[in-house]
């Protein structure tokens, strides 16, 4: 089946195309569309966030299959500055940007499991996946 896509954000043209490839598997996948919409809008945040906050990364997309239950992974990285607090960074509300504060903890709440690994001065991982 599918063994995983890495792509590349660097421009505001990346977050789309990597929003149309998680739809895309998504749907392959045979997500509802309820499931669908929040995947994806998850995928968005954090793709916007690498791309904004980290200035840059990649994104791997993989299918995870566990106990007969299919799953799709998104992990996102960047070398970026970091997250100097990420409980904080977590909190509805909390912004370091012009944003509403709700894209991290947003796409927390989208996905079933969501895990953020930052290093100040290295950069972040956040590694989220939406099982069926």
């Amino acid at each position: 089946m599918f063994a995983g896509k890495m792509m590349s954000i660097e421009t505001s043209s990346d977050i789309i195309l990597v929003r149309q490839a998680v739809r895309q598997l998504a749907v392959e996948l045979k997500f509802s569309l309820v499931e669908q919409t929040k995947i994806v809008t998850a995928a968005s945040e954090i793709a916007r966030n690498t791309l904004d906050h980290g200035g840059g990364g990649t994104v791997q997309v993989e299918v995870l299959e566990k106990a007969n239950r299919q799953g799709l992974r998104l992990t996102f990285e960047d070398q970026g500055m970091g997250i100097a607090d990420v409980d904080l960074a977590l909190q509805d509300g909390f912004t370091t940007g012009s944003g509403l504060g709700m894209g991290l903890s947003g796409a927390k709440r989208l996905m079933n499991e969501f895990e953020i690994i930052s290093q100040v001065g290295v950069g972040t991982k956040i590694a989220m996946t939406k099982w069926k």
